[in-house]
């Protein structure tokens, strides 16, 4: 056996290290098998934790690849019936004859209708088949519209009574038992319009600055009726059932026959783009199901304001990430918002900017726009709505890497600023512009870059990427990241409010004008009730940990530090917050005993400051909402921290966990006697 094959044959050997082949095994290309477990025993004997043996003709590639082998999911042979397109016609499971039978013929056409519907969840790559899909709208459109006219005529005509039916010499039965016509024209009219319907919903969509979305909310109406009309046809469907295969839960149609004509297993192979894998095509009742939410995600994004704010829109997009919209309704999202560089395609994102950074409209067209680093900060803006239209994993992966994008940016407004105000003197008035609108989109781009960077680090908790003994860490970060984010927020306000009254004289002693001053923005103290969730989940882990009353399994491969920079690295890279670090981190919670908590209570400030801000968005129900939520893990946690302060020295049986039931984000504790 030359050198490749015996490699070869030792890694196939790794596979099934209980079960080797004997010494000797004749095959049919006269080679033999020998058993190389010896040999593998004593290369992991003498390999060391990261090393790999390779040889020249058979690399880690090669490796990897034959400790596949019989993987269903990249092994493509595991489950292909038919290696080619050419092969399946060859065995004669391609093309399949349709029936003389007319009934069976109908049959099978509403099959094929309720298959190709379960099988749009799969990605199809359709220039692999040679079937480009661009087509001619209007072509299609009449194309259907004929198709649904004939097949209601054939509905009257079954429908009216016997007596007053006329003899129309163009129109045939769509099958030949005339108690099963009704039912068959009624199931595949409803399947015509329904796709008539989808595809005016998608041609909607597409129409620039978002002019198609009332009417696409109509469509989107007439999709689900027809929908609801799809599922009632089943009964009808089922009861002509002449004795076929049955799919029972996988069924891919309402007759629960398998439709003719189809082999998913092909796609394995033609898929060059992707890994070979088997192909998990829905149900019929999952296919139906799946677009009824794809249609009602569509219709949320339809019923968006077109005038929404940038902070509006952020605030939509992360409501409308939780529920898990899929890939089809976050592209339609992305397209509605970006359009030639412009939000909803009439726009100018500079414009955008200095909205969000609370600029007087005056300043929004100022030449300053042209400059390099604006331009750069508004392809940020872009790239940000971009990724908050992604699926969470993808959308925290990149959130990580575009923070240190947006503090780039802030350290070249920032010398732009110093710039401008080292040449205070002799400032003329659209160089006094010039440093307002810079010294207002810095305070802005800070707050974006900490909003990112709370984005991040939510999305950890909404992956399943902290385990119960790193919540302090992850909630002490989250403390920190949303003090500045309120900070600057606050700031920008403050600045926003007092522009206009520099234009009119203020009357002294006005304790009006002094109130409203330091009145605060309710946005800010809704993230005040945040701050104090955060910091007062931080603290009780904090005691919790230092205390020893918090079940841990230490990690026999990283130190708290370790994990620490795995979680944070990113921000840390982007320096966000400013000089924090695991040392800091230490520092302030390192003596947190439950006897130091006895005295204050965060989690009663942030149920306090949750019912108060409350009346401040009246007109805002996720808002409404998400104070409920703080609310009530406000509330079960001030009576846990309460318990635990009380008892938590004295009472060596109280046991503490922690769940997620009333916010995704926000643990609530727990305390039981075991």
């Amino acid at each position: 056996m030359d050198e490749g094959r015996a490699e070869a044959a030792a890694a196939a050997a790794a596979m099934d290290r209980h079960d080797p082949r004997p010494s000797s095994i004749p095959s049919g290309d006269g080679s033999v098998w020998a058993d190389v477990s010896p040999l593998l025993e004593a290369a992991c004997a003498d390999l060391q934790e990261g090393e790999l043996i390779h040889g020249d003709n058979f690399n880690l590639f090669a490796a990897m690849s034959a400790l596949e082998i019989m993987d269903p999911k990249m092994d493509s042979g595991m489950v292909s019936r038919h290696y080619s397109v050419d092969e399946a016609i060859e065995n004669g499971a391609a093309p399949v004859p349709i029936s003389f039978d007319r009934t069976v013929d109908v049959q099978c056409t509403i099959d094929i209708m309720d298959h190709l519907l379960a099988c749009e969840e799969e990605d199809l790559f359709t220039m692999a088949y040679g079937l480009p899909l661009i087509g001619e709208d209007e072509k299609c459109l009449s194309m259907l519209n004929a198709v649904e006219e004939t097949i209601a005529r054939q509905l009257r005509a079954c429908k009216a009574p016997s007596s007053g039916r006329k003899v129309i010499e163009d129109l045939e039965p769509l099958q030949n038992n005339p108690a099963l016509e009704e039912g068959y024209c009624k199931a595949i009219l409803c399947r015509l319009r329904f796709r008539k319907h989808f595809y005016h919903v998608l041609m909607c969509l597409k129409r620039p600055q978002g002019r198609g979305l009332q009417l696409a909310r109509k469509h989107i109406s007439s999709c689900l009726s027809e929908l609801e009309i799809i599922r009632k046809s089943t009964e009808v469907l089922q009861s002509n059932d002449r004795g076929t295969h049955n799919c029972g839960e996988d069924k891919t149609t309402a007759s629960g026959r398998r439709p003719v004509g189809f082999d998913a297993s092909i796609n394995t192979r033609l898929s060059a783009p992707t890994p070979p894998r088997s192909i998990k095509i829905l149900s019929w009742s999952e296919a139906v199901d799946y677009f009824v939410k794809l249609l009602h995600d569509l219709d949320i994004i339809c019923s968006f304001s077109l005038d929404a704010s940038l902070e509006g829109i952020l605030q939509f997009m992360v409501q409308f990430q939780k529920s898990h919209p899929d890939l089809v309704s976050r592209a339609h999202l992305q397209t509605l918002l970006i359009q030639d560089g412009k939000l909803y395609g009439r726009d100018p994102i500079f414009a955008v900017i200095t909205k969000a950074a609370g600029l007087p409209e005056i300043l929004r067209n100022h030449d300053i726009q042209n400059g390099e680093c604006l331009v750069q900060l508004g392809q940020l803006v872009i790239n940000l709505l971009k990724i908050l239209s992604t699926n969470a994993a993808w959308q925290r992966r990149k959130l990580g890497k575009i923070l240190q994008d947006w503090r780039v940016i802030h350290i070249q407004l920032e010398l732009a600023f110093r710039q401008e105000m080292g040449e205070e003197s002799g400032l003329s008035v659209d160089q006094n512009g010039r440093r307002d609108i810079l010294r207002q989109i810095l305070i802005w781009v800070e707050e974006q870059t900490f909003w990112i960077a709370s984005r991040f680090l939510m999305l950890g908790f909404e992956l399943e990427l902290y385990s119960p003994g790193e919540y302090c860490m992850v909630y002490w970060y989250i403390y920190v990241v949303l003090i500045k984010l309120a900070e600057r927020m606050h700031h920008k306000m403050s600045f926003t409010n007092a522009t206009p009254k520099s234009k009119g004289k203020k009357k002294k002693g006005s304790t009006k004008d002094t109130l409203r001053d330091f009145q605060i923005p309710a946005s800010v103290s809704f993230l005040q009730s945040y701050i104090c969730l955060a910091e007062g989940l931080t603290m009780m882990f904090a005691a919790l940990r230092n205390e020893r009353m918090l079940a841990q399994s230490p990690s026999p491969f990283n130190s708290d530090h370790e994990r620490f920079i795995q979680h944070f690295e990113l921000l840390q890279k982007a320096g966000v917050p400013d000089h924090t670090s695991y040392q800091s981190f230490e520092d302030s919670t390192k003596n947190v005993r439950f006897s130091t908590l006895v005295m204050y209570n965060y989690f009663k400030d942030a149920q306090r400051i949750a019912k108060e801000v409350k009346n401040n968005f009246p007109n805002d129900p996720d808002r409404q909402s998400e104070l409920r939520r703080i609310e009530q893990v406000a509330e079960h946690n001030s009576i846990a921290l309460t318990v635990l302060c009380r008892l938590g020295s004295l009472d060596s049986s109280l046991k503490v966990s922690f769940d997620f039931s009333h916010h995704p984000y926000f643990a609530t504790a727990v305390v039981k006697r075991s």
